[in-house]
This record gives C-alpha cells, sequence and structure tokens, in this order.
C-alpha cells in the first residue's frame, strides 16, 4: 500500500490547521503540519527536517580511514554506530578484513547501544505519551504494588517503594520546576492508564534514568569513552592483554566480568521491567490501536550482527535482512546496496539540487548541494515560516526510495521481517504479544506496534550479548589476543579508484554508507539513514514518506493538544540529527 498526496486537501485551505514547530523529545529539529476534518480525523500530513547535515561535504578530500570520526558527530544519541557503519564501508572499499574478536566486540558495542538507546527512548522519550505523571499522584501505591508484582517479579515494587516515589513525585511537581514534566497535556482523553499503572511506569523511568549511565560503560570499555566511542578500520582499538600487563586500557579479566555483570543486570531489566510495562500499556490501549498510527506496510531492513567475521551475507546476520511491499509477509524480497535501481534518493520536494530533479540518484552517484527556496505558495519568511508549500521544497531530508517505494524501517521492519521469514526468536515472542493482548497481526503495523518491538528488540539484544560476550571470552581463552589487522593501512597500497558500501541495523533502523575513494582520498560519500527513510519528503510521484503516512487518519481527542501526534512522531524514534 503507497499512501500518495490526498487529493483536494492542501494544508492550506482544508480543514483545521496544526503546526507543531518544532517537535520536542526528539535528536534534532522537526516541523510537521497537519489538516484535520470537522471530526478531528487528520487527512493530510506534512513533515519537514528543518536542519542540513552536510557530512557528506565536510568529508570530501579526507583521508577514508578517519571518516568514521566524523560521521559518529552526527549524532549524540546512536553514538558509534555510524563509526561502524563508515568503517564497515572502508573496509568494504579496501578489502580489509578484522579478526574474530573485533567483529565480537563490534557486536558487543552496537547490541549495547541498541538497548541503551531503546530504553532511553522509551522511557525518557516516549513513555510521557501513555503515561500521564500528574495522575500518579492520585494512584493508590498498595494497588501500585500489587499490579508491578502481576506482572514480574522485579524486586522494586514493594508498598514503600511506590509510596516513597509517589512522595518525590509530589514534592518535585509543587516545587514549579518541572523540567521534563512542564507543557505536558496531562489529563487528555487519549490517556488510558489508570493512576496505578502511571505510577509504576514513572518509577521505572527513573530507574530507567539511573542505570543507562551504567549500560555505557561497555563503551567506555571497549571504545574508551561515551558518547562517541573510539573505532578503528580493521578491527577494534582495544588491545586484549588477558594477564592485565601492558597497554593502558588493555581488555583484561576484570573488565571483561564488568561487563559479564551489565549484560546480566540488561537482560533483568529489559525480561522483568521493559517489556511488562508495555504490555501493560498495551493492555489499556487496545481500543487507540486502529485509530493510530497505521504504517504503509512497506517495511525494510538490511540486517546486522554477523556471526563470524567479514562476512556480511544474509546468512551470517542474526537480524534479518529483507524488504516486504504493502505488507505481503508470503513474499520477503532481497536487498542488495550495490543495486543502482534499488535504493535511491530524490530532492524533488528537498532543500536540494541535482541536474535532474525528476530522476533519483543511487548514493554512490550521490549529490549533496544544498538549495533552500520556499514554494509559491509558502507564507512567512525564509526566517519564520509560517505555512510551507508542500507541492514545492519544504524540508532538508532527503527521500529515499527501494525500488520507487517509500519505505518504514526500524525495529518494526526488523521485527515484522523475522516474522514473515518464520524466524524462531522473532516469530515466538511477537505472537506471544499478540495473543497475550488479544490482537490480530495487523496490529503490529501501528504505534502501538512499533513501540512494542522496540521493547521486543532491547530484550532480544541484551540475550545477543549474553552469547557474543561467551563468544569472545572463549576465544581468548583459547589464545587468540587479536583484535585488528593493519596489513592494508597504506594508502600506497590502495587501488587508484575504488567504491564500497557499509551498513548496519542502527537502534532507529536500516543505515547504510556509500564511500568512493579517489588517489588514497575521499571523492563521495553519502549517508542514507533510519530518519531519512521514515521522515523523508513526498517523492516526484508524491508518495508520503512514513512519517507522514502513518499521521492520515489519526483521530484526535482534542487538536488543540496534539498528544495523538506526537505518539505516532515519537514511536519512530526519529533522529533528525541524523
Amino acid at each position: 500500500m503507497t499512501i500518495q498526496t490526498p487529493k483536494g486537501l492542501p494544508l492550506a485551505n482544508s480543514g483545521k490547521r496544526i503546526v507543531i514547530d518544532p517537535v520536542t523529545r526528539i535528536e534534532g529539529h522537526m516541523r510537521v503540519e497537519v489538516s484535520v476534518d470537522e471530526n478531528n480525523v487528520i487527512r493530510n500530513a506534512v513533515s519537514t527536517g528543518t536542519m542540513w547535515r552536510g557530512i557528506e561535504v565536510i568529508l570530501k578530500n579526507r583521508d577514508p580511514r578517519d571518516a568514521w570520526a566524523f560521521t559518529e558527530r552526527i549524532c549524540g544519541v546512536c553514538t558509534g554506530t555510524h563509526a561502524l557503519t563508515s568503517v564497515r564501508a572502508v573496509e568494504n572499499a579496501l578489502g580489509i578484513t578484522i579478526p574474530d574478536n573485533a567483529n565480537s566486540i563490534r557486536n558487543l558495542m552496537q547490541l549495547a547501544l541498541q538497548v541503551h538507546d531503546h530504553i532511553v527512548h522509551f522511557y525518557h522519550l516516549h513513555a510521557l505519551d501513555w503515561v500521564d505523571v500528574v495522575s500518579a499522584l492520585s494512584a493508590d501505591p498498595r494497588a501500585a504494588s500489587t499490579l508491578a508484582q502481576s506482572i514480574s517479579d522485579w524486586p522494586l515494587s514493594s508498598l514503600g517503594y511506590f509510596k516513597d516515589i509517589q512522595a518525590r513525585l509530589k514534592k518535585f511537581l509543587e516545587s514549579g520546576q518541572l523540567g521534563p514534566f512542564k507543557n505536558g497535556y496531562w489529563g487528555n482523553a487519549s490517556y488510558k492508564l489508570p493512576p496505578e499503572a502511571n505510577l509504576m511506569t514513572v518509577a521505572h523511568y527513573l530507574e530507567a534514568l539511573d542505570f543507562q549511565k551504567d549500560i555505557v560503560k561497555i563503551h567506555t570499555i571497549f571504545g574508551g569513552k561515551n558518547p562517541h566511542p573510539n573505532w578503528l578500520v580493521g578491527g577494534v582499538p582495544c588491545p586484549i592483554n588477558i594477564d592485565g600487563t601492558g597497554a593502558v586500557g588493555a581488555i583484561n579479566m576484570e573488565r571483561l566480568n564488568m561487563v559479564t555483570s551489565i549484560i546480566d543486570q540488561i537482560i533483568e531489566f529489559n525480561d522483568k521491567v521493559y517489556v511488562p510495562d508495555i504490555m501493560a500499556i498495551g493492555s489499556f490501549h487496545k481500543n487507540w490501536l486502529y485509530g493510530g498510527g497505521i504504517s504503509a506496510k512497506n517495511v525494510l531492513a538490511y540486517g546486522d550482527i554477523p556471526e563470524h567475521a567479514n562476512d556480511y551475507s544474509e546468512a551470517n546476520l542474526k537480524l534479518p535482512r529483507g524488504a516486504i511491499i504493502n505488507g505481503n509477509l508470503a513474499e520477503v524480497l532481497p536487498v542488495d546496496h550495490t543495486d543502482p535501481e534499488q535504493i535511491q534518493e530524490f530532492v524533488t520536494h528537498s532543500w536540494y539540487k541535482y541536474p535532474d530533479e525528476t530522476k533519483g540518484l543511487h548514493p554512490w552517484d550521490g549529490i549533496t548541494e544544498p538549495h533552500f527556496e520556499l514554494g509559491p505558495n509558502a507564507k512567512g519568511t525564509k526566517t519564520n515560516i509560517l505555512q510551507l508549500d508542500e507541492g514545492a521544497k519544504y524540508s532538508w531530508i532527503k527521500a529515499p526510495r527501494w525500488r520507487g517505494n517509500a519505505m518504514e524501517v526500524g525495529p518494526l521492519a526488523r521485527w515484522v521481517i523475522g516474522f514473515a521469514q518464520n524466524r524462531a526468536e522473532f516469530k515466538e515472542p511477537v505472537e506471544k504479544v499478540l495473543n497475550d493482548l488479544g490482537l490480530p497481526l495487523s496490529a503490529l503495523f501501528s504505534t502501538l506496534g512499533r513501540t512494542a518491538a522496540r521493547a521486543l528488540d532491547s530484550s532480544w539484544a541484551g540475550h545477543q550479548m549474553r552469547y557474543f560476550q561467551k563468544k569472545l571470552i572463549a576465544n581468548i581463552k583459547a589464545g587468540d589476543s587479536s583484535a585488528a589487522h593493519v596489513d592494508k593501512w597504506k594508502p600506497e597500497t590502495w587501488p587508484q579508484e575504488v567504491k564500497g558500501v557499509g551498513f548496519t541495523e542502527a537502534p532507529r533502523g536500516a543505515l547504510a554508507h556509500w564511500i568512493k575513494i579517489k588517489d588514497g582520498k575521499i571523492d563521495n560519500y553519502q549517508c542514507v539513514v533510519p530518519t531519512t527513510w521514515n521522515g523523508s519528503p513526498r517523492d516526484p510521484a508524491g508518495n508520503l514518506g512514513a512519517f507522514e503516512a502513518s499521521l492520515i487518519g489519526t483521530t484526535m481527542s482534542d487538536p488543540a493538544q496534539p498528544l495523538e501526534i506526537l505518539r505516532t512522531l515519537h514511536s519512530f524514534d526519529p533522529c533528525l540529527a541524523c
């Protein structure tokens, strides 16, 4: 199902017009405009990225071995995933291999990012779209304790604990210094949780805030710091000296034991707090499912987490790869990053310039030339845009398409594709969630389905971390302490011209970098990131990006309080900085 520009319903003169600028609790800068009819149903939507990234321009003529350090600074939230993708692109271009230990450590760092990003996203960026903080003040702490103990055996669930949380919350709100709780749409009819469930989730909000600082210690152990840990073309920068001697910062048993302990805590938090909270929220919001965030059902995943080093074939990846069109789960289509007919970026409605803007460009031939102009029907000035013209250019995000289709990427895409491939580790958890909530499979393609898939993704990642940690330790104990290959590091050994592609599954979805190297320097570099896919503007055919499409048909309880819009947009975990 492709959702195209609604006919006869331009934003300018159709129904009630709502503008949210900026959309907050996301990374970066975003604006959304919608038109609402007399029944408070969204009939048209325009999503705008209001910042220019420009990293491609910065990278031109630089040493490709340094590209990871620049691309990693694209974002401070998905820290490390751009660096991983970059070193893979360079390694692919130059034929550089990595040791098995480096593969395990890279997987551990990427999986740690998945868990950290998902937990922080839900509790601190998205939970307040479901949880009415003020309502928690009227909760019965005893009933909250009973509820918490009924969904898991998480130890922090006593009556005294919830009394203390409620008292802390009351003191905080009465102080007037509301911080992240300021300007919430508290009391909105779209909030469905009872006060006790709100109190329970607020408690977990605070617990997650404390726990997230421990998760990122894995990046500091293997990468030296967080955010923006260190990476290396040809492996990982951390030497392995199991006896504790040698280079400062080397990996030894004390460091490995710390990683093991953090992984154990991750698994417990995911399985006893995060996933049960999502199930509790889902049980109270089932009646909202089909009025909120319905996907166009075109999903795309690149796959990631290779079992063996230097093999990025689909069979070797633990996360699934493929594309599904129009929700047809009977057919998972193959994805090839090198095929110029598959992935193309359009700029018809983006503030960039192509020689022929009716055609898309494969990223190896991509052009990043900014060209800001307002369409003839826009209102305001360049510095104070009151109304955009969706018939012209209206976003700093390009419009990537897979075989001409607008695609959704992210945890939902990964889990739908894994389900369609009959992979038990994906299919069985999805079936359990749907069965426990009494929902059909079609419920996956919704805001709640997107939110639930992210929680399942975090749980899966935690268990995979345990697997690769054990694999790393076993390899080291067997006498293998290699962490990098640098035999092809010298530019004089490289071909005069070469190109490559690196890909991963970032927390927010399919991420790839394409590089062209000429005379030892970067000749062209293009990043197509998850939010480029999800947040894209219309293409020449009028097809809407995932953000825009997911808003169409949503019923709002109160257009003056656009909670439903924020709930759906936040379910994608937008990263406009990327």
